[in-house]
């Protein structure tokens, strides 16, 4: 009776972080792609950038949480479960709602960072030990794309009504951010230091409802008696990956493909080269064999994914119905 109690006291604890992370995301996504659009960045760069990083935010925190706790398992299913969930589960939902157009510049220029993302994930957990130096590789290289991507992003080209949101609300646009409402000394206006400050507490929010996740999904998985690297990459994964979910499917619905398809491919980036890599750095982190496996899935996932948008220009329904099978499969075999 006591046992079932704690299992059902984590369960609602668990449900209660992820939506702290949800809220956190948003707050933090959407007021900080206001301030890059103020910036002039163009809307693939936003979407690969400011919302797909930003949206893995609640990854960061709840993998750099389990790293410190010692709970390998815990950061690393975290990385490879949410990167299947989203280009698995995430795109093939947006997929199915609206086929996914992909710009060239999408699939020529990230596409193929995506999936060597993937098989550096697969490389890294090989030998059962993410250790420091390949965290710091990681890093590195995740600062290098960033420098690549804002050099080579151009100008705004967002229409008006593309925000980058997370969730239905309407932000301000590129255009427009310039009022009258300035500070004192004219430097920045009061519209940008208001989104600077929400997303500072976004952030803040995320970080609390990352370590209420992790200290439950470890107790949850030690209380039934599953792995820590199942409940890592089903349970927290998917919790984590809620901005995603958001993001892409009102960023599908209102006509912003680059942003839908940016946003996912440039999570799974951010997963790999930073979260993965910051955990590692932070805490070498352990791993059971059955994460190489975990990756060689999302090798295979990554490349099929990006092969269909690179050679059809668009995810069509079936194709989404495919990449859906192929995680829940995944998923079906580490719950055996």
């Amino acid at each position: 009776m006591a046992e079932a109690t704690a299992i059902a006291l984590d369960l609602a604890i668990v449900a209660a972080s992820i939506g702290a992370l949800w809220v956190g995301a948003k707050l933090l996504v959407e007021n900080a792609a206001r301030i890059a659009r103020r910036a002039g960045l163009s809307e693939l760069v936003v979407g690969l950038t400011v919302v797909g990083f930003g949206t893995s935010t609640p990854e960061l925190a709840t993998s750099v949480d389990a790293a410190l706790v010692g709970a390998g398992d815990v950061a690393v299913g975290n990385v490879v479960g949410s990167n299947l969930f989203n280009v698995g589960v995430v795109l093939a939902l947006v997929g199915l709602l609206n086929p996914v157009p992909a710009s060239s510049a999408l699939v020529r220029r990230d596409g193929p960072v995506v999936v060597v993302a993937a098989v550096l994930a697969a490389a890294v957990v090989r030998d059962g030990v993410v250790a420091r130096a390949e965290g710091a590789v990681l890093v590195v290289l995740l600062v290098g794309y960033v420098g690549w991507l804002l050099a080579r992003g151009g100008p705004a080209d967002a229409p008006e009504d593309s925000d980058g949101e997370v969730g239905g609300r309407s932000t301000d646009t590129a255009t427009g951010a310039q009022t009258s409402e300035t500070t004192a000394n004219g430097g920045v206006d009061r519209s940008t230091l208001r989104s600077a400050a929400a997303a500072v507490g976004g952030l803040a929010v995320i970080l609390v409802g990352a370590r209420f996740l992790v200290s439950s999904a470890t107790d949850l998985a030690r209380l039934a008696g599953v792995s820590e690297w199942a409940i890592g990459e089903t349970v927290v994964a998917v919790g984590t990956s809620t901005p995603e979910i958001a993001a892409s499917v009102v960023a599908a619905r209102r006509g912003s493909s680059d942003i839908a398809a940016g946003n996912l491919l440039g999570s799974n980036v951010f997963n790999v080269l930073g979260i993965l890599g910051v955990a590692a750095v932070v805490r070498p982190l352990s791993v059971s064999p059955v994460a190489f496996d975990a990756a060689v899935w999302l090798v295979a996932l990554s490349a099929f994914v990006v092969a269909l948008l690179a050679t059809r220009g668009r995810l069509t329904r079936l194709e989404g119905l495919v990449a859906l099978a192929v995680t829940l499969s995944r998923w079906a075999i580490d719950a055996l």
